[in-house]
C-alpha cells in the first residue's frame, strides 16, 4: 500500500566536517620528557589539564560553540573545530607530562592550597552571538597564555617547559586567527 502523505521536509545540517584538521604552528612539538618525578609540578599541570582555566574547559568551549554555530555560520565553525582539535592535543601532552611526573589524571585540578576543584561546566563562557563567541575565546587563549607562562616561572625542569612554551606558541596563533574572524 502506497502512501499517499505528503512528507515533511526535513531540516539538515550541511556543514560537513570531513577532513578538518587541529589549527597549530607549523613546529614540532618537543620531546615529551621529565628530568624527575616531581609531584608538586603534575599539581601544577593538573590546573592546566582541568582548572578553571584549563585545556579541558578550552576544548568544551569551543566544541559547544562549533556545535551552535554550525548551522549557520559552516567555516565559523570549521575554525573552531580545528582550534578544538589542537586543544585536545595540549591535553594529551599534559597528561602524558603529569603521569611522567608521578602524578594522576583526573577531572579535578589541586590548587596549591591543597584543595580539589573538579571541573565544571560553570567555567565556561558561552555567549549567544558568534562575535562575543569570539572574545570569550580569545579571553581565555590570553588567560591560558598568563598561566603557562606564571607554571614556566615556577617549573624548574626545561622538559616540560619547552612543552608548555610550544603549547604558548599554539594559543598565540589561536589569538591572531580568532581576532582576524572578529574583524
Amino acid at each position: 500500500m502506497e502512501s499517499t502523505e505528503k512528507q515533511e521536509p526535513v531540516i539538515k545540517n550541511n556543514c560537513s566536517f570531513s577532513g578538518i584538521r587541529p589549527i597549530i604552528m607549523d613546529l614540532p612539538y618537543p620531546d615529551i620528557q621529565v628530568r624527575a618525578k616531581n609531584p608538586a609540578y603534575a599539581n601544577l599541570l593538573g590546573v592546566d589539564y582541568c582548572g578553571s582555566v584549563s585545556e579541558m574547559s578550552a576544548i568544551t568551549q569551543y566544541i559547544n560553540n562549533e556545535n551552535r554555530l554550525s548551522c549557520e555560520n559552516c567555516p565559523l565553525a570549521k575554525t573552531l573545530l580545528g582550534i578544538a582539535m589542537a586543544e585536545m592535543m595540549h591535553l594529551q601532552k599534559l597528561a602524558e607530562l603529569i603521569v611522567l611526573l608521578g602524578g594522576s589524571v583526573h577531572f579535578f585540578a589541586v590548587l596549591p592550597n591543597g584543595k580539589r576543584q573538579m571541573w565544571t561546566p560553570e567555567f565556561l563562557s558561552l555567549p549567544e552571538c558568534a562575535s562575543q563567541m569570539l572574545k570569550a575565546d580569545i579571553e581565555a587563549e590570553r588567560a591560558a597564555i598568563r598561566q603557562y607562562q606564571a607554571h614556566i616561572k615556577v617549573i624548574k625542569d626545561d622538559c616540560v617547559n619547552a612543552v608548555l612554551t610550544r603549547i604558548i606558541k599554539d594559543e598565540e596563533y589561536h589569538i591572531m586567527l580568532l581576532q582576524s574572524l572578529l574583524h
